[in-house]
């Protein structure tokens, strides 16, 4: 099939105006969580500021009220005794706090007690991660701009397979713009069931450095697929590979998300000043652990896919289904990290920060397969086109 050249022109140019608006999509997503780290940070001030004047009112009550005060409740609290201590669901005398506040802990015993949970009351977002009815205009231009990048961005990657005349996952170039459109595709049809800005930051973050490595680290013109490349099972192989890595881009941003937040809730917990305030329009670590979990067992489903439809075109392309090329073992590597993060999270109980770094991991995995892999090794894999 004949090359169209200048159609394969408008599909750069259209790459590129995709990757500017992501920028203008990121600094507004950026903007949304510093205006709201102010925010919180001249409400907290308010706060204490009404606090002092209360203790001020306080100081200036006579002595003698106050301690008439006092004992008349001293008096009429101690026929209450225990009793009044366990009406209040605070600890009677003698006994430790959390012993007496402790609730039914969580999965994994990732619960908290009744005491940290007041500790850390208003200073995460909803762990429904629905929408509420709190004004953010900037997070709300940012989903905007994020859809007309995505938009653009379709247009980018369906002119490139027309110029092509094939599909447009034929070497990096392609499979990482292709990648990155499937990273906004995804957090932009989550957010129509969840409210997920919080990660906005991240996602169009990472789908601008995909769209940026794409044109500087892997240009690539207009070219027909290698032989071993001419199959239905490119469509079929690739595109469910394409899905899975955006699942798990979307997995790896909460990662870091829920790493940052279970720091900041034990510095919270222990009292200490809250260094990251823009933190409270992201839900708690563990309702973004236990997101991502579920999240990432769809991944691995589709990952799982990906390595079996890729065994059987080796079959037909190569007469073996597993020749330990380093395309194929690092596939595997990244099966297998996964499959031990579902089964250490769900049979071992390994939540909390060593949930997180498995997937970290994971994803890390995912990027050298992309890059070392494809550039540094030899393998009947090569396809990078450079």
């Amino acid at each position: 099939m004949t090359l169209n050249e200048n159609l394969g022109q408008w599909s750069e140019m259209l790459m590129f105006l995709a990757a500017l608006v992501y920028v203008v999509a990121f600094v507004a997503f950026t903007w949304d969580l510093a205006s709201h780290s102010r925010a919180t940070r001249r409400a907290e001030e308010a706060t204490r500021a009404e606090s002092g004047d209360a203790a001020v009112g306080l100081e200036r009550v006579p002595a003698g009220v106050a301690a008439g005060g006092a004992g008349a409740d001293a008096g009429a609290g101690s026929g209450r005794g225990q009793e009044g201590a366990a009406s209040s669901g605070r600890a009677a005398p003698g006994y430790p706090e959390d012993a007496a506040e402790q609730t039914g802990v969580g999965t994994r015993g990732r619960g908290r007690s009744r005491a940290e949970k007041a500790r850390l009351a208003g200073q995460t977002a909803d762990d429904a991660m629905l929408y509420s009815g709190e004004r953010r205009p900037a997070a709300n231009v940012a989903v905007a701009v994020m859809v007309l990048a995505a938009v653009v961005h379709l247009a980018g990657v369906v002119t490139r397979g027309l110029a092509a005349g094939r599909v447009p996952w034929g070497n990096m170039y392609e499979f990482c713009t292709t990648g990155a459109l499937v990273v906004s595709a995804v957090f932009l049809i989550s957010l129509l069931f969840r409210d997920l800005r919080f990660v906005g930051t991240l996602v169009s973050g990472l789908a601008l450095v995909m769209m940026v490595a794409a044109t500087i680290g892997f240009p690539t013109p207009v070219g027909h697929l290698q032989p071993a490349l001419q199959s239905y099972w490119l469509v079929i192989h690739v595109s469910v590979a394409v899905m899975a890595s955006g699942v798990f881009t979307i997995t790896f941003a909460m990662a870091v998300l829920q790493l940052l937040q279970g720091w900041r809730e034990r510095r919270l917990i222990e009292g200490e000043r809250d260094r990251m305030p823009f933190l409270r329009l992201v839900p708690s670590a563990q309702a973004l652990e236990n997101f991502a979990f579920r999240l990432n067992a769809v991944g691995f489903v589709m990952w799982t896919i990906t390595l079996a439809f890729g065994a059987i075109w080796a079959e037909q392309a190569w007469g073996r289904y597993w020749g330990w090329d380093a395309k194929e073992v690092w596939t595997f590597v990244i099966w297998v990290v996964y499959a031990a993060y579902l089964h250490a999270r769900a049979t071992r109980g390994w939540t909390g920060a060593r949930s997180a770094w498995l997937s970290i991991i994971g994803y890390a995995c995912i990027i050298f397969n992309f890059t070392a892999v494809n550039t540094v090794f030899n393998g009947l894999h090569s396809y990078s086109g450079l």
